[in-house]
């Protein structure tokens, strides 16, 4: 690990995971003086002409873990994902010594039920939430909600359900505590549909065993696609719930730097 300039960090990539053709997970050193919160993000990239090419990408592992894990999905002509795609074990990358973000738990007020509503590689940023301690501690339920086109795109479905409840440290919580909902538009499963009309219907609730949507209970944090923010946040308004950000905890929160590129 070597610093590039005062605001990065060369860090070494340990492991590569190709999950389908448009979305892969790499994993890489942590500087030791690296600190975040679970659910921040930070700017990674590669130097490119000389210059560093860099996006904003959440932190996939806890903050307590190591090393880093990233998750991302391949553009074939994006800047910087068309070659993000090709890393290999050993490969460098750059890596901002900063972390931000909204979808941190402080932004929220206090409630029974934390909602995790992510579509595609927005699922990333809910992977270091649900293996937080003090997750489990301030929710009674936590629903991770993850909307895909295809079911090969559910990536790290089998660590949510068969490895986290056991887990020798968290296992017994997230056994108790944690609600995992999938859910595919284009082909058959055993969830179907999008986030946003699962939620408006009712249905999600009811296929959780949760009470109806409702400000006093229910706190919620968003990540995806534009289409997926836009009409949950017209859906949460409509339940009056108002949105959280560093400075003002609210009834739910969105990521907003983080776009698919």
């Amino acid at each position: 690990m070597t610093h590039i300039n005062s605001n990065y960090n060369e860090e070494t990539v340990l492991t590569v995971h190709h999950w389908t053709d448009t979305l892969f997970t790499f994993t890489t050193t942590r500087d030791s003086g690296f600190r975040f919160t679970n659910g921040q993000f930070i700017m990674i990239g590669l130097p490119v002409n000389g210059k560093p090419l860099l996006r904003a990408y959440s932190i996939v592992s806890p903050n307590y873990e190591e090393d880093m894990e990233f998750f991302s999905i391949k553009v074939q002509d994006g800047p910087l994902t068309s070659r993000l795609q090709h890393l290999k074990v050993g490969d460098k990358i750059i890596c901002g010594r900063k972390a931000t973000g909204t979808l941190v738990i402080d932004n929220l007020l206090p409630g029974k039920h934390l909602y995790l509503l992510g579509t595609g590689t927005g699922l990333a940023p809910f992977m270091s939430i649900i293996r937080d301690p003090a997750v489990y501690e301030r929710f009674e339920k936590v629903i991770l909600c993850h909307g895909v086109r295809t079911v090969a795109e559910l990536a790290y479905a089998d660590l949510i359900k068969n490895k986290l409840p056991n887990d020798e440290f968290l296992g017994e919580q997230i056994s108790r505590q944690l609600i995992y909902y999938p859910t595919v538009t284009r082909e058959a499963f055993h969830h179907q549909g999008r986030l946003n009309d699962l939620l408006d219907s009712g249905k999600l609730s009811q296929d959780v065993g949760l009470p109806p949507f409702s400000v006093a209970d229910d706190r919620v944090m968003l990540c995806g696609s534009p289409a997926l923010v836009s009409g949950l946040r017209e859906l949460l308004a409509k339940h009056h719930f108002t949105e959280g950000n560093m400075g003002e905890p609210g009834h739910f929160v969105v990521e907003r730097a983080f776009v698919e590129k």
